[in-house]
């Protein structure tokens, strides 16, 4: 079990003491870093070997002091030693080793100072031995309490594709593919995460593929299967003769690990590649990037464009900022020094319940579960302030059972499920370091509701209000939601492992839960870009409507937000291609959303909305958030720069144009109200092919008549939205 760091720091005080008469480098200080690690809760033994003999720069045989691979070099002097020199010389080590190996820090001390400095950051920070307990946070790195810093890391994330990805070609070489291959690569990073941040002991992961499993990798898939049957297992429902490290590992539950897949048959180079992915800190690594990473994995020839699928954070806020997070924090700081408010306030965002309906990774999840944990983090400071809080699971009331989500693609939504888990973790370790006591929520008990479908033949009310209870009549079955029945199967269909039986009496009708807030990115595809189950899809949702084939797929979405919302509170926002502002869509789509009394709260006109990858696939886009009721606090964002920041205005009334005026559209009509000729196509990129040609045609019709490149101009022409 981790220490809390109130341990921490009462055993860094005692070590402080210990050593402060110390002075001989070679007679103690293999016991100074031993004790060191101790202070912590780590074992040395597991994470770090000392006097690793390696080539130095200069071509000469070393020692490094103490190596933990991919993680912390030290360099350990006599007492009075220059730190500067004990830098340099773990330095020169670095040219012996491998890249795996190559750590991110560098410690150096004299018994009386210690130095560390951070490589990735280009920071150091240098204090006195008796100060250590003021500076343990800089060690997060070692007790799991590593301080998250949301920025963007591409070369770090860059890295950690890369890792993954070389396991997951050797894997796909080796004939081991689809759904099995998926499943294995989502567990493997759950450890891998897992060992870093303390939901596993230090190393515990990676001590036990280097200690249990064969060199040549041959019976490393029958080790991972005993692992994973081992973390789906209660501790009291395990086999009593069990190897004690197996063993040793927690319960994770979750049905992470419930589902019974094929084994891989492993080598001696996909161990060596999975070993490569346990030398990394996966620390690091936010769950917002996990999904982006994920599907460059699984494309080679995207991993040093990792960023084509990942959406960035500054955008995500875009929307959830507008939506809710701003005032959520204007209403903490108006009310944070009333404690009485400020508890109800707390339970007000606990029960706040959030859907995205085109999540993918589910960033706009995870980014929308972590500023409220950060939220309710400020709360429980000021409730408990000055307090010595002795049980921390009892502060937190926020967890991810109250976030859905729907997803096509099935590997998305796994990734989008375990994320959801992770980042959780990662905010019970940053309210155990502000209250100094551990926290971690295992076996895990709740989970995000991921669902893999398709958003447009899905209730979404369902994923709030699920099938929990039929009726049997003669030999079918009513499937009931409170008393209404929405579906009938005969007996045999039914599994009743899956629901509850009620015979001879319907079921009392339960109190109809809603969202508090839809938002999400939806698919940018036009109508000439739909497939035929998309166009189904249109026709599903708009049935009835006339000229809906002239709108893009992302209205679909609209429509269906709009319906769920009528007789709630529901706010709704969606990033959508900018065309649905423009030209003939707002009228085809909102007059529909009319009826349904829309109103729209907030909106950014057309921005870029840009990914975090060099090459970045970018659209332009507007964000539009609406509900069923009025608000008057409606804010505009305009663009003088589609690539810069936006300026803000309020606004009486925003229109589907997303102009500040009346909510009016402008239908399309197909005769001139003047003398003017019939208009056949409009713009339309269309001519038969007489006038124009491409760069390939305009070289050689050059080559062939230079006198008439004078003539050819540059045609500009509006492009109908693409998938990006």
């Amino acid at each position: 079990m981790p220490l809390s760091l109130n341990e921490i720091r009462k055993r860094a005080t005692e070590f402080s003491k210990e050593w402060e008469n110390v002075t001989d480098e070679r007679a103690e200080a293999q016991t100074f870093w031993n004790n060191f690690f101790y202070i912590f809760g780590v074992s040395r033994k597991r994470v770090a070997s000392f006097e690793k003999p390696v080539k130095k720069a200069d071509g000469h045989q070393g020692f490094i002091d103490l190596l933990w691979k991919g993680i912390v070099l030290v360099e350990h002097k006599s007492k009075g030693k220059d730190l500067e020199t004990a830098y340099k010389q773990a330095k020169d080590y670095f040219p012996g080793l491998k890249d795996e190996e190559l750590p991110r820090y560098i410690v150096v001390s004299n018994f009386q100072d210690i130095k560390l400095f951070d490589l990735e950051s280009n920071t150091d920070s240098e204090f006195k031995l008796k100060d250590l307990y003021k500076n343990i946070n800089l060690f997060g790195f070692i007790s799991g309490y590593q301080q998250k810093v949301y920025k963007d890391q591409e070369p770090v994330n860059i890295k950690a594709a890369e890792l993954m990805g070389g396991l997951h070609d050797a894997l796909l070489a080796n004939g081991y593919q689809g759904h099995e291959l998926e499943v294995m690569l989502v567990r493997l990073l759950f450890c891998l995460f897992a060992e870093d941040t303390t939901i596993f002991e230090k190393q515990q992961f990676t001590e036990y593929i280097e200690l249990r499993t064969n060199p040549d990798g041959s019976d490393l898939g029958i080790h991972l299967g005993q692992l994973f049957q081992t973390l789906n297992a209660a501790e009291d429902k395990r086999q009593k003769n069990l190897d004690e490290q197996v063993a040793a590992f927690p319960y994770v539950n979750g049905s992470l690990f419930a589902e019974t897949i094929n084994l891989a048959s492993f080598n001696s180079e996909m161990r060596s590649k999975l070993l490569k992915c346990c030398y990394f800190d996966w620390s690091i690594i936010s769950p917002a990037i996990f999904g982006s990473m994920f599907q460059s994995v699984m494309n080679p020839k995207e991993r040093r464009n990792l960023g084509a699928h990942y959406t960035s954070e500054k955008n995500i806020r875009k929307v959830i900022d507008g939506l809710f997070l701003d005032e959520l924090k204007e209403e903490f700081e108006n009310i944070k020094a009333n404690k009485s408010k400020l508890i109800k306030f707390q339970d007000k965002i606990a029960k706040l319940k959030f859907l995205d309906p085109a999540c993918g990774s589910g960033n706009f999840l995870i980014i929308t579960y972590r500023e409220l944990r950060l939220l309710e983090i400020e709360i429980l400071k000021i409730l408990f302030k000055g307090q010595y809080v002795t049980d921390v699971s009892t502060l937190s009331k926020i967890d991810v059972d109250a976030f859905y989500g729907i997803e096509y693609e099935e590997f998305a939504s796994q990734i989008a499920q375990v994320a959801m888990w992770l980042i959780d973790h990662q905010m019970n370790m940053k309210l155990s370091a502000e209250f100094g006591e551990y926290y971690k929520r295992l076996p895990l008990r709740k989970s995000a509701t991921i669902v893999h479908g398709n958003a447009l033949r899905i209730d979404w009310q369902s994923l709030l209000n699920p099938v929990n209870s039929i009726y049997i009549e003669a030999e079918h079955v009513n499937i009931y939601k409170g008393e209404e029945p929405v579906e009938k199967y005969k007996v045999a269909n039914i599994k009743a492992k899956t629901v509850t039986i009620v015979e001879g009496a319907k079921p009392k009708t339960k109190e109809k839960t809603t969202y508090d807030y839809v938002f999400g990115n939806p698919p940018f595809i036009g109508t000439a870009y739909q497939n035929k189950e998309q166009k189904e899809d249109m026709t599903k949702v708009f049935n009835g409507v006339k000229s809906f084939g002239m709108l893009d797929y992302v209205s679909a979405w609209y429509l269906k937000a709009a319906s769920l919302i009528q007789n709630s509170k529901t706010q709704v926002a969606f990033v959508s291609t900018n065309s649905i502002s423009q030209g003939e869509q707002p009228a085809l789509l909102w007059n529909e959303l009319f009826r349904l009394n829309v109103k729209i709260k907030f909106g950014h006109r057309t921005f870029r909305w840009n990914n975090e990858a060099k090459g970045k696939a970018a659209v332009h886009v507007v964000i539009i958030g609406f509900s069923i009721e009025d608000s008057h606090n409606k804010k505009l964002f305009d663009y003088n720069d589609i690539n810069g920041e936006p300026l803000s205005r309020r606004v009486k009334n925003i229109n589907p144009y997303l102009v500040a005026g009346d909510d009016l559209t402008l239908a399309s009509v197909n005769k001139p109200i003047s003398s003017a000729p019939l208009m056949q196509s409009g713009s339309a990129l269309r001519d038969g092919g007489f006038l124009i040609i491409s760069d390939v045609e305009k070289e050689a019709f050059v080559k062939k008549h230079p006198e008439a490149k004078k003539l050819i101009k540059k045609f500009y022409h509006s492009c109908p939205t693409k998938l990006v």
